[in-house]
């Protein structure tokens, strides 16, 4: 996010000059930008794991200073509430064997932040959503401990002044009112990022804006909030309100919101990083010593750490970055995915988007003038709705012909889409049948993890109530996740199941014989 943050107010002045960076800034990129060979070069690919903390009894932890600190990580770092951490991987090419490489390095980080979780009598789970969460651990005193943090809640807020209002649609319709962002911390993701030239950005970033509808539709993990059944990716909702920094003037006008799918395909990088200057007001006017255009003018790669920081606080869910690590780049974050339920189901939706976008973004010259912007917009949040269930336009017919199809019908019609492109990119047919067999079974059997959710919540809630169905539903979810398999291998309770798997459930990971490259063995809870 660019620069350190020590301060936590901040006058009208430090508006306007951290404005006046921002303008010089996008100055400096755009001539950046036309300069030879700037951040050309191999793909690659990085991401960012968000975890919950939680106790013995699977309540929310806020401890998270404390495990960073007995973790001694660089690779641990905190995040917006005190029960949430992030574990950031090191980027590594996307041809040979990217997800391998992402898979030791979780089995390794995970490792390492469990054991210094347990130490403290903690535990950690991946999830959309924590399902044990209530309101009260939500609250101001949530917010981790930094001042980073605490200027962005004060940011935020100075430009609403008036409630935070979350209303989600569901089984059990909620409504609530909080003044503060305390809410955001009760979403977690496994995101993605992905390099490319900058003369491919366009083409790349509108195919990531198509491909996250039906990859999100077979991807959903977050079914319940505070106790209510809402969407099959509830985070989608949730945080884009618990961020909304409109008042209700601002909503109802032209202004944008901070949490978006975006309003248009786009030309490129700076075009999208100017959206950001122009449409949202800073919130972190941290200002640093480095002259932009004075770097530019020098043959210098500029840090541009007050666009960065800008970027930071505006959360689109495929989100343009500008790097000025080694000679600098710009790359896709991938923000939608939702954390868990496994490392091979994260590594598996993670394989499905990027193979969809590095197949689709050749052809973009062709489907973006025949799809209108407003159809991904719509997949998308129909996905997050109602996962496999939602229907989906898509480039399908001759010519780039947009056809609708329900999710579960458009999933495995796209997989071999998903392969080309991965395959294309050079990354290695063996890692790439593993994972998208995932996707495969997971479509086929219809339990993505927020069904599993949904189903075990159903199968238990009679028998011991909402809200300690919910704690027993976690501690299952707790034990599968360890053992590693895919969610679609996921038992359920007899109530549903009949005591058995649900049909069509085991795919190609989990026959017996074949070689598991992704599937670490499991770990003991400590």
């Amino acid at each position: 996010m660019g620069l350190a943050i020590e301060r936590e107010r901040f006058d009208q002045a430090d508006f306007f000059d951290f404005q006046r960076r921002l303008d010089e800034s996008l100055l400096a990129l755009e001539r950046l930008l036309r300069r030879p060979g700037f951040g050309t070069g191999p793909p690659t690919v990085g991401a960012e794991l968000e975890l919950f903390l939680i106790d013995r009894g699977g309540r929310a932890l806020p401890i998270n200073q404390t495990v960073r600190a007995e973790a001694a990580d660089p690779r641990v770092v905190l995040e917006v509430d005190r029960f949430n951490l992030e574990l950031n991987l090191a980027p590594t090419p996307l041809a040979g064997r990217p997800f391998t490489a992402f898979a030791a390095e979780l089995d390794q980080t995970l490792g390492i932040v469990r054991r210094a979780a347990a130490c403290h009598g903690g535990r950690i789970v991946m999830v959309g959503i924590l399902p044990t969460l209530r309101a009260e651990e939500l609250r101001l005193a949530a917010i981790s401990d930094a001042a980073r943090y605490r200027a962005l809640n004060s940011g935020i807020c100075r430009l609403r002044q008036e409630p935070f209002l979350i209303r989600i649609a569901g089984a059990d319709p909620l409504e609530l009112a909080t003044d503060d962002i305390a809410l955001e911390g009760a979403n977690t993701s496994f995101q993605v990022h992905l390099k490319v030239d900058p003369d491919r950005f366009a083409a790349c970033f509108n195919a990531a804006q198509l491909a996250i509808g039906p990859v999100l539709a077979v991807a959903g993990n977050s079914p319940t909030f505070l106790g209510h059944r809402l969407w099959e990716e509830t985070r989608v909702a949730l945080f884009k309100q618990a961020l909304d920094d409109r008042d209700a003037a601002g909503r109802t006008g032209l202004r944008a919101c901070r949490v978006a799918f975006g309003d248009g395909w786009t030309a490129g990088a700076l075009e999208l990083l100017e959206e950001s200057v122009r449409l949202h007001e800073p919130v972190l006017p941290v200002l640093g010593t480095e002259h932009p255009l004075e770097q530019v003018a020098a043959g210098r790669v500029p840090a541009l750490e007050e666009l960065r920081l800008h970027q930071g606080t505006v959360w689109r869910w495929n989100r343009a970055i500008y790097d000025p690590a080694g000679d600098g780049h710009v790359r896709i974050e991938m923000r939608a995915l939702p954390s868990g339920p496994t490392v091979v189901d994260m590594l598996a939706n993670a394989a499905f988007l990027l193979g969809l976008t590095l197949a689709m973004a050749p052809g973009a010259d062709g489907w973006v003038p025949r799809m209108a912007f407003q159809q991904a917009h719509d997949n998308f949040y129909r996905a997050a709705s109602v996962g496999l269930g939602a229907e989906l336009a898509w480039p399908l017919g001759p010519g780039g012909r947009v056809r609708t199809l329900p999710a579960a019908e458009l999933v495995p019609l796209l997989l071999p889409v998903a392969r080309s492109g991965l395959e294309a990119a050079g990354v290695l047919p063996e890692e790439v049948d593993e994972l998208l067999a995932v996707i495969e079974a997971r479509a086929a059997s219809g339990q993505t993890g927020a069904v599993w959710q949904r189903q075990t919540l159903a199968a238990l809630a009679p028998h011991l109530g909402r809200d300690r169905a919910l704690a027993a539903m976690l501690e299952r979810y707790l034990d599968h996740q360890l053992d590693g398999q895919p969610v679609h291998t996921w038992s359920l309770p007899a109530a549903v199941s009949g005591g058995g798997r649900p049909a069509g459930a085991v795919g190609r990971l989990a026959r017996p014989g074949r070689g598991r490259l992704l599937l670490p063995p499991r770990e003991a809870a400590p």
